[in-house]
């Protein structure tokens, strides 16, 4: 049978699709890459904000009104944390989530042979183990996603992860080393190691992150690693010595923020002030040359006053972050923030809108100091006569040329800049 992916949300999820249908191709089934033609249909969901499942309900809908006879599966987050999602969506013939998901393909020749809605969903329970049956290649990306960690342990009073995640668990190191070795086979040469709570890899276990990433040091076809998304109060002196002798490390570092309101981070539950995370920045760009600092931000939370909104808004503009992605609250039923009081969302849009701006700002005035520099760029994507690529800080390049540059690292002069991106020529 044909089976089309349909993914939302972050790297974990992404990388949990390429799982998935690698366990699909082992039954002798074939992916493809449009849902009208296909006979099976996987919705990998999120739940990290309201819109995210909005977007679920809206994808599912979509899909059975354009192919009817399509078996329909749900799994990811929002058909984990949010049971209610079960009812609400008669279209689907299958339910998962991220607990089940290895048993995908049993569960739809179940659906086959029943002729019946399925529905294989398994709560978190304290104490799981990794899950997981591994990759060995990473379709449609230059770089491969690397799941080395699961669940959160934080509950942050606004996240249901904890709930769609369950409690913090590490893959094995030995897993994590055939996996690489499979990936350096197939000639990836970045790897990106990924996770829902990735730097509280190795917890209750003798290993650690840079444990993890020095694996990658010994297959010769690997010449990047990077980090996925990271917690500041578990990046600590001692990791970030480990950090700096993994050789083939990319200086940049995503670590989420939220706020640089020590007000409104204590009603988060997040666990450090602003001056913790202030500090944590020079340390790593004192530690790591060319050092990239990208980082999370929510605003409109409801405790946040326009007072605090300025504090955040000033403590970005202190750190100068590279890059910011930020994000208007979002209620999540379940959550210690959902019984607060909520701000409206045309407020939680302007402050969003009106930090972007000035964090796109900043961005911009980064790019423009690169003009100059040589730099290596992994390259990835072909579009109108140029390709791009991503400098070891996650710096994106534009190279025109006639040249098939996919997947080669090269040598490339930046020569300008635009809003959110470089202008280079090879060496």
């Amino acid at each position: 049978m044909k089976v089309y992916f349909y993914t939302l949300g972050c790297k974990v999820n992404q990388y949990e699709s390429q799982e998935m249908s690698e366990l699909f191709e082992k039954s002798g089934h074939t992916i493809i890459y449009n849902i009208e033609s296909a006979d099976i249909a996987v919705v990998n969901s999120c739940t990290v904000t309201a819109e995210s499942v909005r977007k679920t309900r809206q994808t599912i809908r979509r899909f059975k009104k354009k192919n009817p006879r399509c078996i329909i599966v749900l799994t990811g987050c929002a058909s984990q944390a949010e049971k209610q999602i079960i009812e609400s969506l008669p279209e689907v013939d299958v339910f998962l989530g991220n607990r089940s998901n290895i048993q995908i393909v049993a569960a739809v020749e179940k659906h086959i042979n029943e002729q019946t809605q399925i529905n294989m969903h398994l709560e978190h329970e304290t104490g799981d183990p990794f899950i997981g049956t591994g990759i060995t290649r990473f379709d449609g990306h230059t770089r491969a996603f690397l799941k080395i960690q699961d669940g959160c342990d934080r509950f942050c009073s606004y996240c249901l992860i904890p709930m769609a995640r369950g409690r913090s668990r590490s893959k094995s190191l030995e897993l994590i080393d055939i996996e690489l070795c499979a990936l350096a086979k197939n000639g990836y040469k970045e790897i990106v190691f990924v996770g829902i709570n990735l730097s509280d890899y190795g917890k209750n276990t003798p290993y650690s992150l840079p444990d993890a990433l020095k694996l990658a040091e010994k297959y010769d076809t690997i010449e990047r690693v990077r980090l996925g998304s990271l917690e500041p109060d578990h990046i600590t002196d001692k990791m970030i010595k480990e950090l700096k002798a993994v050789t083939k490390l990319c200086p940049q570092f995503h670590i989420s923020v939220q706020s640089g309101c020590n007000n409104v981070l204590k009603k988060m539950n997040r666990h450090y002030t602003a001056e913790e995370y202030k500090a944590l920045t020079v340390k790593l760009r004192e530690t790591f040359p060319d050092a990239t600092i990208t980082t999370d931000v929510l605003v409109g939370f409801p405790c946040e006053t326009e007072e605090d909104f300025e504090t955040t808004v000033n403590f970005v503009k202190d750190i100068k972050f590279e890059k910011v992605h930020v994000f208007p609250y979002s209620v999540r039923k379940g959550t210690v923030a959902a019984k607060m009081e909520q701000h409206t969302n045309s407020l939680k849009e302007k402050r969003a809108a009106d930090l972007i701006e000035i964090t796109n700002k900043i961005r911009a005035e980064y790019l423009k100091a690169q003009t100059g520099k040589t730099v290596e760029a992994l390259f990835e994507t072909e579009r109108d006569g140029f390709y791009e690529g991503y400098t070891k800080n996650y710096t994106p390049v534009r190279v025109y040329t006639d040249e098939n540059l996919h997947g080669k690292v090269l040598n490339v002069t930046i020569t300008q800049s635009k809003d959110d991106y470089c202008i280079g020529k090879l060496n």
